[in-house]
């Protein structure tokens, strides 16, 4: 199963960071004929991180705040974090949009797993 943990500092105010950028699975493959589950966990250091998850034209979650409380550089288990999983279809777009809100400069770390519907 294909995994990207990342850990990503923003800047104040910073709109629109996208971790999944670049990442060879940031589109489901169209080998996978009927699609991947998709699991996203995403923890915050501080509270003003908001995020918007998409697949695809379909949003997954709205614009709604990220878990505060972590610690930068520790990627996020599902024992403390809630995770976010649903099935992305053949070349859907994977896409994480976090937005900083509070004037601060937050670490957000998060782990993206997909692996291919049987």
């Amino acid at each position: 199963m294909p995994s990207l943990p990342y850990s990503r500092a923003l800047t104040a105010n910073q709109l629109g960071d996208e971790p999944l950028s670049s990442w060879q699975f940031e589109r489901v493959p169209n080998a996978w004929g009927r699609g991947a589950i998709v699991r996203i966990l995403q923890r915050a250091t501080t509270t003003g991180v908001r995020a918007t998850i998409y697949s695809g034209s379909t949003t997954i979650q709205q614009r709604s705040n990220v878990q505060g409380g972590g610690t930068a550089g520790v990627t996020p288990s599902p024992l403390n974090t809630p995770v976010i999983d649903f099935v992305g279809f053949p070349d859907d777009k994977i896409q994480i949009l976090n937005d900083e809100i509070a004037a601060g400069t937050p670490t957000v770390d998060g782990i993206v797993s997909i692996e291919p519907v049987l």
